[in-house]
């Protein structure tokens, strides 16, 4: 048991004895501690300014659009310019604006337009950023790494999306929303530092290809013409587009992310809270436990999925995913207790995390660097879609409770597991 677990330690501290991958671990942690400072900032400085929660609302929305919309063009200039630039420059863009709103603040000039315009400049810039930052890794670490890899940076993300929001909050409560803005630019600043530095692995030149076009390549790869050199940024998106949705594979791992997205971001926001509030009549620590449930299950899942050393079919983890959220969404419709809540909450987190690690790192060893971000960006769009409209769904259902939206929840997922089990091409995914 002993050497089990230092094989599976080993394993999953393997990638931090990479100098690129230790910077980029550092500099999307500092950006995703930035984001966290951002919303904070970008809250309190509106509300001090105009008092309305009606305002914060389009400042919000101004950010938000900008980042939905402009995703797509986002992953195709990755894969045309590197990740690592576009996450680079991407990230001193940032630094830039948010210095530039804390001065303007520091110096009494900020107005609500000009809030509203910083906010659709950090969302628009942030859309380049994203798709890259979930696709650069190929590049720093072995296939063979990918797992623990993708398990480290999933645990330092979640941690950062706790610490990123408290940090900024202290902040501001101990001097105000102006400085948090400058300390926000100074994370985005440091990020694109740490980015720069990073060195791509040396890769072997291709050998010229003797196969027919649609020949399969290792890995189950689709070949991926190289575009020419006057293709048009519509082009390369529409290329994109077309390599997700003709490959059944891709196709399912897009339909079970909205499927889980749309079943997690209505019931694990709106449903928590009516859960904690009706159901189980406790208040906010209530609330504050089923979210915490749900971060420490997801981590663990992540951190035992990095460590293990084989390679699980994951077509089959997928369908498995779909089914063990089926019966979570199922229990949490009829649980009385809050205890019995954590557990079923912390299961799920559980396995979320730990197939989240092997799915993201199919994707990284099977699709093609040429056009990896692209097919990152498209599943980020559908998640950007699929999320408000959970949220809708799951707040006109739970006023008649929380049984109505976990057994719609519990269906869809129950729908996607047998529909997943149903092609033999995704249970043979590996």
């Amino acid at each position: 048991m002993a050497t089990t677990l230092a094989d599976a330690g080993s394993r999953l501290r393997a990638p931090a004895r990479l100098p690129s991958f230790r910077l980029l671990w550092l500099g999307q942690s500092l950006s995703l501690l930035g984001d966290g400072f951002s919303y904070i900032a970008f809250a309190w400085i509106t509300l001090g300014l105009t008092g309305s929660t009606l305002a914060l609302g389009y400042v919000l929305a101004f950010q938000a659009v900008p980042r939905a919309l402009l995703t797509l063009v986002g992953g195709s200039l990755s894969d045309k310019w590197s990740s690592r630039t576009l996450m680079k420059f991407s990230s001193w863009a940032r630094a830039a604006l948010m210095a530039a709103v804390g001065l303007a603040g520091t110096g009494g000039a900020l107005t609500l337009w000009m809030l509203c315009c910083a906010a659709a400049a950090f969302g628009a810039v942030d859309a380049f950023f994203q798709p890259a930052r979930a696709s650069i890794l190929p590049s720093v670490v072995d296939k063979e790494l990918l797992a623990p890899a993708n398990a480290l940076l999933t645990v330092a993300a979640k941690v950062a999306a706790v610490l990123g929001p408290a940090v900024g909050g202290m902040v501001v409560a101990f001097s105000d929303a102006s400085i948090a803005f400058l300390v926000d630019a100074a994370c985005f600043a440091l990020c694109g530092l740490c980015v720069a530095g990073i060195r791509p692995l040396a890769r072997p030149a291709a050998p010229e290809q003797e196969q027919e076009p649609d020949a399969p390549q290792a890995d189950g790869e689709r070949p991926v013409p190289a575009p020419a050199a006057g293709d048009s940024l519509a082009a390369r998106m529409r290329a994109g587009l077309r390599y997700a949705l003709e490959d059944p594979r891709i196709r399912t791992i897009l339909v079970v992310d909205a499927a889980v997205t749309f079943c997690q971001s209505g019931p694990f926001t709106v449903g928590f809270a009516t859960l904690a509030k009706v159901d189980l009549h406790g208040g906010s620590t209530t609330l504050g436990l089923l979210n915490g449930a749900l971060a420490g299950g997801a981590m663990l899942g992540t951190l035992v999925g990095g460590s293990l050393s084989s390679r699980p079919r994951v077509g089959l983890l997928i369908a498995a995913l779909a089914g063990w959220l089926a019966v979570g969404t199922t229990a949490l419709a009829l649980v009385g207790n809050t205890g019995a809540a954590l557990a079923t909450v912390l299961a799920m987190g559980f396995g979320m995390g730990f197939q989240g690690v092997f799915g993201l790192s199919w994707i990284q060893r099977n699709i093609p660097g040429s056009v990896l971000s692209r097919v990152i960006a498209v599943d980020m769009v559908i998640g950007y879609a699929v999320a408000p409209l959970s949220l809708i769904a799951c707040g006109a259902l739970a006023g008649s409770g929380t049984g109505p939206m976990f057994a719609l929840s519990a269906v869809i997922l129950a729908v996607t597991a047998i529909g997943i089990l149903g092609s033999r091409t995704v249970r043979e995914m590996r």
